[in-house]
């Protein structure tokens, strides 16, 4: 795999080659998993990597970093008159209310939602999952102190501003958002989860190309204005991207402690980003004038904030630092250089691996995440593999998956986004790591995820373990099973 790094043209001052570099040369020391990585220097690409399997055309999942976007539907929603900041939450659903309005509920506004200070106290998540009603379960919350007093990240804040700006203007979510923004930045119609209901779940759930993320950046970065066509407001670029309340209380995390904005966490020297889970990120630096766009497979946020100081160490310290002249001279080609990639490597089948053409294995510990209880696999030739899962008796309970010992096969396969189990891309591996040791490795490309399933056989036996590399939805699980009857 290749970095494709580019340095503009002489006369700039601008990150050197050598900045760069340093930069990626500790990324990979550290070795962080970072899938995309798109750096934006006054406008233009400065560098620019994609790891493979993933692909720079493919939407990613971008969870908590879908609150940013919901946020600038917000303040373009304030700018063409739809609502108003201080406008109370629960006049936009008289038909929501619970039986009894509290008065902290009755004071919190707009302004409460974008600023996650809506006066709760915990994590109401789970409290409002579960429901049919997503407004209504968030308006029957206890609303514990005044809006306004403390910071409390709350998803469903910001799924109330989607469904509030559906309200105003009778459009979801992303048709609000096609002509006034993704358009205009060039992005195409993006696919965006929903509640039960149909309403777009607001803060999470959207899925978008690190490229569109990288533009959105640069339209944050020019306060609003994308290719010279104004967004939204400089005024509400303003708020967004300065204090509106304390996230300081309890948290270790330098860029977690700077202050919240509206849907965005302030970061040192003025910067800013919109960020999600595993390590999804967009990242302004208006005084460095740089927009960052990552995407990644972090098994815990503490990895992002070691991106984030490499990014401080490494590019902007280095601008701060910079005399006249550093980066001026002729424009330098293209610079490609290797970066190491985990892509499983194609391996020759051993001699004496079982034949296990036409064998069906029934799984004796069935309690694990996923139900499976069978195995079933046929060998199409001496490099191609299927294998069929079995959950529960139904034959609609299976999933068939492909493999070729060769190369890479890709597919589409069910398998966890935010909310759902949609159809989406899949690149699977198969590698025998000895001559008893299956390994079938998948990567659901359009997230974070990558699945291992690792088979021992040993005579009617099989061994079965599952690894998600991430810690969500699902984790590990061991399975053991017995060749079935013919």
């Amino acid at each position: 795999m290749e970095r494709i790094i580019s340095i503009p043209k002489g006369g700039h001052q601008g990150l050197s080659a050598a900045a760069i570099n340093s930069f990626f040369t500790r990324l990979e020391q550290q070795a962080l998993e970072v899938n995309h990585f798109i750096l934006l220097e006054d406008g233009r690409t400065a560098a620019e990597f994609y790891r493979p399997p993933y692909r720079k055309d493919c939407p990613q999942l971008l969870y908590s970093l879908s609150k940013s976007f919901t946020s600038i539907a917000t303040g373009i929603a304030w700018d063409q008159g739809y609502l108003e900041l201080h406008d109370p939450v629960i006049s936009f659903f008289p038909d929501e209310l619970p039986e009894r309005v509290s008065p902290n509920l009755a004071k919190m506004t707009v302004h409460h939602l974008l600023s996650m200070s809506t006066g709760h106290l915990d994590n109401i998540y789970p409290a409002i999952a579960g429901e049919e009603n997503w407004v209504r379960a968030f308006l029957a919350q206890e609303v514990e102190v005044e809006p306004g007093e403390r910071y409390c990240y709350t998803t469903h804040a910001t799924y109330m501003l989607a469904a509030i700006i559906e309200k105003v203007t009778g459009q979801g979510l992303v048709d609000f958002l096609m002509p006034r923004l993704f358009e205009p930045l060039g992005i195409p119609r993006p696919a965006w989860e929903t509640c039960p209901m149909g309403i777009a779940a607001g803060g999470m759930g959207l899925s978008l190309t690190t490229e569109n993320v990288a533009r959105f950046g640069q339209m944050l970065l020019n306060r609003g204005i994308f290719d010279g066509q104004r967004i939204v407001s400089e005024r509400y670029i303003e708020l967004a991207a300065s204090e509106q309340s304390d996230n300081r209380p309890g948290v270790d995390r330098v860029d977690w402690a700077q202050g919240y904005g509206y849907q965005f966490h302030l970061c040192r020297r003025g910067c800013y980003r919109g960020d999600g889970s595993f390590g999804q990120m967009c990242f302004v630096a208006p005084h460095a004038n740089i927009v960052i766009a990552v995407n990644a497979s972090f098994k815990s946020m503490a990895r992002l904030q070691v991106l984030l100081d490499l990014i401080y160490e490494e590019l902007l310290d280095y601008k701060e630092i910079q005399q006249p002249g550093d980066a001026d001279g002729p424009r330098l080609p293209l610079i490609t250089a290797p970066v190491s990639s985990k892509e499983p490597e194609i391996r020759p089948i051993p001699a004496g691996v079982p034949d296990l053409h036409l064998r069906s294995y029934l799984l004796s510990d069935t309690d694990n995440p996923q139900g499976l209880n069978r195995i079933a696999f046929c060998l199409q030739d001496s490099s191609k593999l299927a294998l069929l899962l079995g959950y529960g008796r139904e034959e609609d309970c299976e999933q068939l998956l492909e493999f070729d010992f060769t190369q890479p096969v890709q597919t589409r396969q069910r398998f966890h986004k935010d909310l759902s189990m949609p159809l989406q891309e899949v690149v699977a591996y198969a590698a025998w790591l000895d001559k008893r040791t299956l390994r079938l490795t998948l990567y659901y490309i359009e997230t974070p995820y990558v699945v291992t399933y690792t088979m021992m056989f040993e005579g009617e036996s099989i061994e079965l373990h599952f690894h998600i590399n991430v810690s969500f939805h699902l984790s590990d699980f061991r399975a053991s099973g017995r060749l079935m009857d013919p």
